[in-house]
């Protein structure tokens, strides 16, 4: 019995420090993506599919809608995502309120804000998923021609 003792007490022990250091494990918060601190992406976006809904008076107007799924580009024009969103007109031929998902290899990442017909954006990074889990920051958003067809978002990601 105690040989039996001497070999239970150490094996109890054991798996209680054991038990207590899982709990905890699953108790701490999960590490957010590998991007460090200050990370700047820069992507192409090629607006393919923008449509408008127009809803209300005939023509632009307050509450029209903007959606929209196109390709994402590097900056060297290798095709690396996409994007899927939708925008408010909130000002008529001047603002749209916007909010979308540029998802990329190894994650994605989510903006919200305004888009101005005539001058650049700056829109906030709201989160994203795998490698850009828990982001945040800003992304900047400049026309690369005057018909809309090509966007250039720089994304400032900070941990």
């Amino acid at each position: 019995m105690a040989r039996l003792r001497s070999v239970a007490v150490p094996v109890a022990t054991l798996c209680v420090v054991a038990a207590v250091g899982f709990s905890a494990a699953q108790a701490a918060p999960q590490s957010r993506g590998p991007h460090q601190r200050g990370t700047t992406l820069t992507v192409v976006e090629h607006a393919d599919t923008d449509t408008v809904v127009d809803l209300g008076p005939r023509g632009d107007s307050l509450g029209d809608t903007l959606a929209f799924g196109n390709p994402v580009y590097s900056t060297s024009g290798a095709r690396i995502g996409s994007d899927q969103g939708s925008c408010v007109r909130t000002k008529v031929g001047a603002a749209w309120e916007c909010s979308w998902t540029t998802t990329l290899n190894g994650g994605s990442l989510v903006v919200q804000g305004p888009f101005y017909d005539d001058a650049d954006s700056t829109l906030s990074i709201t989160g994203g998923t795998g490698r850009w889990s828990g982001a945040h920051g800003q992304m900047h958003l400049h026309a690369l021609d005057a018909e809309g067809s090509a966007y250039r978002f720089t994304f400032s990601v900070e941990d």
